[in-house]
Order: structure tokens, then C-alpha cells, then sequence
């Protein structure tokens, strides 16, 4: 097999005392397509550059398979100095590179060679960025958020384009649909060290979830060794004789281990505050006509939204997506046609960006308006602080400026401002920009929890087919400005429009099952307390048994001297240790079961 095209190893970083990277790995082979997820701030972006040779980590080892090109793209890319966006695209190709090809890329990404690359849009920017990663054709793409700011065509194109280019591949995003289409591998980076799975990220939440609970089994595990240790040497036998003083070395070894267990970063809370329902009609608009500079926007849109809906809105950049969105809630007039809102309507806005944040202003008082310590909750009064963690944000970075966060904590301030205030119709432009795909989980069950009424305007695709009840899209084939209302999700309406029906969810459900009925007995049986009773010891005396073997396998003349006794005892080492599992297990499944009864 051949070697690596790159590889990570045993990688090490730390920012302000605290690791951030400990012992990361990574090898990257042709053909790879490798998705790289963990949590906001875990260290995936800085991992990337280290790959790319851009961060000298603290320890560790980065190899490059000689010969080997590579190409890195950024999430805040910089064409200083580059005359023309074809300057900026060629910069670093040789001329053995195929410049045709590379024509092709700019013009399928709706790129103008000739245009200065000064006053780009986010989205312009992205496509130059990619443009010029793909230009080379190189061995190795690094691809740090590549859909961020696309909007749904390029990102589609650019999902068919990887899957078929050569280039093995390393993928930060936060579109599960993209990662799901694109990657075959997984790589997630958590608590500053890497696991990898074999498969792409379709199967990596089902995997992280397991993980997690693994984990936690295990940390409960941990927890009742000590309990069981603790009761031995106060109540054992040999306790009462003469402190054991192995078992009291083995007790504080359980106590560090238990002390130093890092669990998952904490989960965001988040619940968005109801204000009293509206009336059955929400918003509804009659022949909604509206123009910029002679270019129709909206063209004789009448669509109506009820109490209870959610209604995501899709499309290209330049749609005038957000200026819908403006015309339906009044904060723009129509230059013809009308909008009727309904009654005891109190509408809450996320916009896209995030302009409600002011840079000098700080955590605490964004929430707070400014006005002390306490923030209005739905109607409550609860502490900033308090109310910020459930948002993931640390104790020190209340008193913190909005400039010094990251683009997903901003997202994560916003969401909580917004969600704060008292409503029954949500507007939310883009809110998925820059969140994790943890804090995305939350959003949504926020979302499903919601009594009221959402417009959602989302390029996230997998974020639409979860929330939305019908989707509204730009269809110019019908003419310019002109919108239609889909039933479902994204998925639904692209089948729609290529003249499949949508899914129909009623027929794809089964009934509900029966609740099942547990029934428990008010204490444990007399053979279980027997067990319960009992374990302690067969676990002690099979602890004891281990040990002896081990002992007597590590003479080294046993195997030549005794090699059926040797045999004897290598088999009878493996049962016990079966045993001791065995027993072990059902210890604490019996301690589980007694504290469920008691609670």
C-alpha cells in the first residue's frame, strides 16, 4: 500500500493554558474524501492549517509524501495586490497546469475574469477563493467552511465537481447535506483528540451519540468502582483487620482517574419565549409587486401564511430573498399590490447580519439592553449570566466585547437575544451561519418546540427539509420576480420541480406504538439483594485470582519448565478476567436498579 499523502501525528497545541490540540492525528490517502467535524472552537480550522503547513503546532509530526501538491482554502480569504479576478484565480500555476480547464471553473462559478477583485460580496469572494484552490488540480484540497456564503446552485455544483475530482479531500462544514454528499470518511476532533470512522458523515451523529453514551456508561462504571471501594474498605472483612493498603492505592488511582475524565463540552439550552397566539391569519399578500432600479424583485406574489406554519425561504444570491422577507413585515412598502397582517401578531428577527450586535458593547449588557445584571426571558426575569451559559458562553466572557467573539459565538449571542424576547412569529434570516452542527441539533428542537409561526430564510438545505412546512422559491422560468410556494421541505420542492410529487409524510409514518407500561416492584427481589450482597466479595476474590496469575505468568522459565501449567493458567486468566467483567456488570446494573427504586 502506498503511503500517505499527508500525515498528522500526535499533534499538540496550546492557546492561553489550555490544550487545544492533545495528540490530534490525521492521514489523509488518495482517493480520500475526509470530513473533519468536532465543535466550535475544538480546533478544527487551526488543525487544518497545520496540515496545510501554515501553524507550527507545539509538538508532533507533519509528513508530506514528497512530490505532493496542495492547495488550502481559507474562510477569510485576501486578494490584495491581485489586478483582476483571473490574476488573483492563476496566482502560483505553472505552465503545465491546464489553463483551459481553469477558464472553465471561473465560468461555471459565474466568475468575470476581467472584474477587480476589490468590493466583492461574501459570496463573490468564496467563489474567486474556490476558483483558485481548484485551479491547479492539485493532490490535496484543505477546505475550511467551502459553502459558507454560496448559494444553493454553487453549492450543488460544487458538490458534483468534488465527488468527481481526483483530489483527495479534508472538509471543515457545517452543511450536513454537503458533508453527507460529499465525504467518505470521518474524522472528528473532540476535546483535543481525534477518532476516525470509516465511513462518510451520513453515519457520523448516530456514531458521536453512541460515543457519548459509552462514555457516560463508563463514567458511571467508574463512579460505582469507587463506591464499591469505598464500602470495601470500610465494612470488608480484611478492612477490619488491617487497612489494605494496595486497595486504598487502587481507591485514590480511581479517584485521579475519575478527577481527570474530561467530559463532552456542555450542550446549549435553548427555548425560544412565547408571547400569547395570534389570530389564524399571520401575514397575506395581495399582488405584492416591488423593483430595484427597474428589476423586478417580487412580481404579483399573493401567498398566504397561517398561525402555525413555517415557511422557508430558498434561492440564489441576488434573489431578493431578505427584501421578501422585508416586504411581508412591513419594514419596506410595496410600489404595488398589499400586505395584511393579522392581529396580536409580535414579531422577533434574526437578521443576517447579525447587525442587532455592536462591536464595543459588551455580552452582558447586548443581552440586557444595557439595563443591570437581568434579562426579561419570556417574560421572566433571570441573571445574564446565567442565562448566557445556557448559550455556552463562559462566566469571563460576559464583561467581554461582541469583538473579541468568533463567528459561531456571535451566532450563538444572537440566537439568544433574539429568542429572549416574548413572540409568536419568528423571522429568521440565515440563522445557521457559523453554528455547529451540535448547537444546529438544538435550534431545531427550539424550533419544533415553537407554537407560533416561523419564516426561515436558510441556504442550509438539510435545516430546511427538518423545519419547514412548504418552501417558497424564485422561479424564473415564469418570469423575473416571480415566486412559488412548494409544499415540504428543500428535497420535496426540488422534486416537485422536476415533476415528482413530494413525499407524502402521512403514508411514510406508520401509527404510533401503544405506550408501553413498565411495572417495577418496590424493592429488589431476595435474589437479586442476595447478589447485590454477595458480588463485593466473588468480584474481590476474582481480583485476587487475576493478580496470583498474572504473577505466576510473568516467571519467565514457567512457559519452558511447566508449558501445560502454563497453558492451564493463560486460559484460566482469560476466564476470570471474562468473570470479573461479568460480575462487575451485573454489580452495577443491580446498584442502578436499587437507586432507581429508592428515588
Amino acid at each position: 500500500m502506498a503511503p500517505p499523502l499527508l500525515t498528522l501525528k500526535d499533534i499538540r497545541l496550546t492557546f492561553g493554558g489550555d490544550p487545544l490540540l492533545a495528540g490530534a492525528a490525521l492521514d489523509v490517502r488518495e482517493g480520500d474524501r475526509v470530513a473533519l467535524v468536532g465543535r466550535n472552537g475544538s480546533g478544527k480550522s487551526t488543525l487544518l492549517k497545520i496540515a496545510a503547513g501554515l501553524v507550527e503546532p507545539d509538538g508532533g509530526e507533519r509528513t508530506l509524501r514528497g512530490g505532493v501538491s496542495m492547495r488550502y482554502l481559507e474562510q477569510e480569504p485576501s486578494f490584495e495586490g491581485y489586478r483582476t479576478i483571473d490574476e488573483a484565480v492563476r496566482s502560483g500555476l505553472n505552465d503545465t497546469d491546464d489553463h483551459a480547464f481553469i477558464g472553465h471553473v471561473m465560468e461555471d462559478l459565474g466568475l468575470d475574469p476581467a472584474r477587480a477583485p476589490v468590493g466583492l460580496s461574501g459570496g463573490e469572494g468564496r467563489r474567486v477563493a474556490l476558483a483558485r484552490a481548484l485551479a491547479p488540480r492539485p493532490d490535496i484540497l484543505l477546505l475550511d467552511e467551502p459553502t459558507n456564503h454560496l448559494d444553493l446552485g454553487v453549492i450543488e455544483w460544487l458538490e458534483d465537481h468534488l465527488r468527481s475530482a481526483r483530489a483527495a479531500l479534508v472538509l471543515i462544514s457545517h452543511d450536513r447535506m454537503f458533508l453527507t454528499r460529499v465525504t467518505t470518511r470521518t474524522v472528528w476532533l473532540d476535546r483535543g483528540e481525534t477518532r476516525s470512522l470509516d465511513k462518510g458523515f451520513g453515519a457520523f451523529e448516530d456514531w458521536r451519540d453512541e460515543t457519548y453514551e459509552q462514555e457516560e456508561r463508563d463514567a458511571h462504571k467508574l463512579d460505582r468502582q469507587i463506591v464499591r471501594e469505598e464500602h470495601w474498605l470500610t465494612y470488608g472483612v480484611t478492612a477490619r483487620r488491617k487497612r489494605n493498603v494496595r486497595r486504598l492505592g487502587e481507591l485514590q488511582g480511581l479517584r485521579q482517574k475519575r478527577a481527570t475524565l474530561r467530559r463532552p463540552q456542555g450542550a446549549v439550552t435553548m427555548a425560544a419565549a412565547e408571547a400569547e397566539g395570534s389570530g389564524k391569519r399571520v401575514i397575506e399578500t395581495k399582488g405584492l409587486t416591488f423593483s430595484y432600479a427597474e428589476r423586478p424583485i417580487v412580481e404579483d406574489l399573493s401567498i398566504r401564511i397561517d398561525r402555525g406554519d413555517r415557511i422557508g425561504i430558498a434561492g440564489p444570491n441576488g434573489a431578493g430573498k431578505t427584501t421578501l422577507v422585508k416586504l411581508m413585515t412591513g419594514q419596506i412598502e410595496p410600489q404595488s399590490g398589499e400586505v395584511v397582517h393579522g392581529t396580536r401578531l409580535e414579531l422577533t428577527t434574526l437578521d443576517q447580519q447579525r447587525e442587532g450586535l455592536t462591536e464595543g458593547v459588551r455580552l452582558v449588557d447586548a443581552v440586557t439592553g444595557g439595563r443591570g445584571d437581568m434579562v426579561s426571558v419570556g417574560g421572566e426575569q433571570r441573571h445574564a449570566m446565567s442565562y448566557l451559559k445556557d448559550f455556552l458562553f463562559r462566566p469571563e466572557q460576559a464583561r467581554q466585547p461582541v469583538s473579541a467573539l468568533s463567528g459561531g459565538e456571535r451566532g450563538r449571542l444572537a440566537l439568544a437575544i433574539a429568542l429572549a424576547r416574548p413572540s409568536n412569529v419568528l423571522i429568521l434570516d440565515e440563522p445557521t451561519n457559523d453554528l455547529d452542527l451540535e448547537t444546529l441539533d438544538v435550534l431545531e428542537e427550539a424550533l419544533d418546540a415553537y407554537q407560533g409561526t416561523v419564516i426561515l430564510v436558510s441556504h442550509d438545505r438539510d435545516f430546511l427539509d427538518r423545519i419547514v412546512t412548504s418552501t417558497l422559491v424564485p422561479v424564473p422560468e415564469e418570469g423575473e420576480g416571480r415566486w412559488r410556494e412548494y409544499p415540504g421541505g428543500y428535497s420535496d420542492m426540488k422534486r416537485q420541480r422536476a415533476g415528482q410529487p413530494a413525499e407524502d409524510e402521512a403514508a411514510q409514518k406508520t401509527a404510533p406504538a401503544a405506550p408501553r407500561v413498565q411495572t417495577r416492584t418496590a424493592k429488589l427481589s431476595f435474589k437479586e439483594q442476595h447478589a447485590l450482597d454477595t458480588l463485593p466479595d466473588t468480584i474481590a476474590s476474582l481480583e485476587a485470582e487475576i493478580e496470583a496469575l498474572q504473577a505466576e505468568l510473568a516467571d519467565p522459565a514457567l512457559f519452558t519448565a511447566k508449558p501445560d501449567r502454563f497453558a492451564a493458567a493463560s486460559k484460566r486468566l482469560d476466564a476470570a478476567q471474562g468473570e470479573l467483567s461479568g460480575a462487575e456488570d451485573q454489580w452495577l446494573e443491580l446498584e442502578e436498579k436499587r437507586e432507581a427504586l429508592a428515588s
